[in-house]
């Protein structure tokens, strides 16, 4: 079993740049809209408090997480809102106290879990590595909008390798989301990393292709680039789909983002 510690350091350390994002901000910049319909910054940390407890309670409490998921079956279409909002109703300092309480106690509890455990989640259960790799793409998804809302630009890293293999492995559910057949085959990743080197997924004589940087990949199936703003390229019609479809988060199909420049 491949060590999994580099991901739990990958996790705090993408905790710890939003973290600095948004340590020093005042009460009416935690207010700011961010590009989620009716979110600010405030509730974009309060989804990350309320995800990371939720992971918590799968890692700790399976009981306890058993009635998170009944709830989310008995509203699914308000659930993670309801989180969101109360946590933005919190006095900025508490609200960022109690993300650093809770990522701190996750941390704690995945590096301790055993080798092999398996945890529930809201799709199939998971690995300590793959919990953190998941915390990881929505921390950095959701940091994202913060950056946006700030209008910053964030310098990328190799830990969006994370992203991009969540985005590569869930290409057959992006498809099922939307309605569609998953193809049969095997599609070619090409993807340029911050670094310059190439990160490849698939066979290398696969007919269907998407190549591009990896940021703009990572852009795409987390939702927060429209891909005609981004610099992919797809090579087959299945490969093509696939780029108009992507996801790496669970549940229903999201709206997504409208290009730039629509509607002006």
């Amino acid at each position: 079993m491949a060590d999994p510690t580099p991901v739990f350091a990958d996790l705090r350390a993408e905790s710890e740049e939003l973290d600095r994002l948004v340590a020093e901000l005042s009460p009416e910049r935690w207010a700011l809209a961010t590009p989620a319909p009716r979110w600010t910054i405030a509730h974009q940390i309060a989804h990350l408090v309320w995800t990371d407890r939720s992971a918590l309670l799968a890692v700790t409490d399976q009981d306890a997480f058993r009635g998170l998921v009944e709830k989310a079956l008995a509203a699914p279409g308000s659930f993670v809102d309801e989180g969101a909002e109360e946590g933005a109703r919190l006095a900025p300092a508490d609200l960022l106290a109690r993300w650093r309480e809770g990522r701190t106690a996750l941390d704690a509890a995945l590096r301790s879990a055993p080798p092999g455990a398996r945890f529930p989640w809201y799709g199939p259960p998971m690995s300590a590595a793959s919990m953190a790799t998941g915390r990881l793409m929505e921390t950095w998804a959701h940091g994202q909008d913060v950056a946006d809302a700030l209008q910053a630009t964030r310098t990328p890293t190799d830990r969006l390798r994370h992203v991009v293999r969540i985005g590569v492995r869930t290409r057959d559910f992006a498809f099922g989301a939307h309605g569609l057949t998953p193809p049969a085959e095997e599609f070619r990743v090409e993807l340029t990393g911050p670094g310059g080197d190439v990160w490849s997924y698939g066979p290398e004589d696969a007919a269907q292709r998407v190549t591009g940087p990896a940021l703009d990949f990572c852009l795409l199936v987390t939702q927060r680039a429209h891909r005609a703003d981004l610099a992919l390229r797809a090579d087959g019609p299945d490969a093509g789909r696939w780029l108009d479809v992507a996801q790496a988060f669970a549940g229903p199909p999201g709206t997504g983002r409208a290009p730039e420049g629509a509607g002006r």
